[in-house]
């Protein structure tokens, strides 16, 4: 065990997302808590416990007995409220000078990368992400595909295991992460210094299948991010609103025809007129009004801040 005079001094604060893990989290708990006990005079642990209906927690319970300084603690959340606002509820909770967030009990790291990764933030970086240097599934390379296209971050967002953050870019988001959907495109557009690191996969990783609520979560997660933070809507829109105005320029050029070259009936060339420029009207402002309507109801109605049950003190 490293000398406790060679341990960091900074306190380290790690948050685990757990959403029946059961099958997971002895192992990689485990490996947390060793990095954090062999490299750092204080740390924690905060696992958050987002409406499990397995065995999840017992596990938890019986590893933390195994922490000899590390403080292991269990945010338990009154239901299941998803990825993104279970992260904000643990992070809130830290104290840590530096936060490390693990959005999944994947072990196919080996424990150094934790290291590493916080050596790199120590060369002035607020956030650093790890992703590993394997081939991504088939929605998330969409899914980044169309994000990194339709926005102007100079952040390429990608599959990314865990992440450090520094207390201070923790400070600086906190008024906006509560109302916003998606942490990582916070993250990526705070302004702060970021980095991504890669590493090798040294371990196959435990095959896990998404309950249907994790399912439906990412799909409504992936088309509000979209939606919130990329120009694909706002495009979409754009474009129709254009082929609907050449539309309605076209029928008012055909009623002008019809009107000179023709005998229509009466009344009817001032009707189809008068269509053809409402329409071209209306779809300019209904752009407009979706775009801001849409963001409004998402960020002021839709989005609630969590809440949780209990927490449970396991350690010292």
């Amino acid at each position: 065990m490293t000398n406790i005079k060679n341990k960091e001094k900074n306190f380290m604060s790690a948050v685990i997302y757990v959403h029946n893990a059961e099958k997971r989290i002895e192992a990689f708990l485990r490996a947390v808590m060793k990095v954090m006990e062999d490299n750092f005079e204080h740390s924690e642990i905060i696992c958050v416990n987002d409406d499990s209906d397995d065995d999840s927690v017992s596990v938890i319970k019986k590893v933390s007995k195994e922490a000899q300084h590390t403080s292991v603690s269990v945010l338990n959340m009154s239901y299941y409220h998803g990825l993104e606002v279970a992260m904000n509820a643990g992070v809130d909770l830290s104290i840590g000078d530096f936060v490390l967030e693990f959005d999944a009990t994947i072990l196919d790291f080996d424990e150094e990368e934790i290291m590493n990764v916080y050596r790199k933030s120590l060369e002035g970086y607020d956030i650093v992400s790890v992703s590993p240097n394997c081939k991504q599934r088939a929605t998330s390379k969409v899914f980044y595909y169309i994000f990194n296209h339709f926005t102007d971050y100079s952040y390429q967002m990608q599959t990314e295991r865990f992440r450090i953050l520094s207390r201070r870019v923790i400070n600086r988001i906190s008024g906006m992460n509560k109302t916003v959907p998606y942490r990582k495109a916070v993250y990526a557009n705070c302004g702060l210094k970021t980095a991504n690191m890669k590493y090798a996969t040294t371990r196959v990783k435990t095959a896990s299948r998404d309950d249907k609520r994790e399912e439906k979560y990412r799909r409504d997660l992936a088309v509000d991010s979209l939606i919130l933070f990329t120009e694909i809507g706002y495009r979409f829109s754009i474009t129709m609103t254009i082929v609907m105005m050449l539309v309605a320029v076209l029928v008012a050029a055909y009623s002008v025809v019809i009107y000179l070259l023709s005998t229509p009936v009466a009344g009817w060339t001032t009707t189809i007129f008068f269509m053809a420029f409402a329409f071209f009207g209306l779809f300019g402002i209904l752009t407009i009004i979706i775009k801001y309507l849409q963001i409004l109801v998402d960020l002021v109605f839709k989005r609630k801040k969590y809440s949780f049950e209990s927490i449970e003190k396991l350690t010292k």
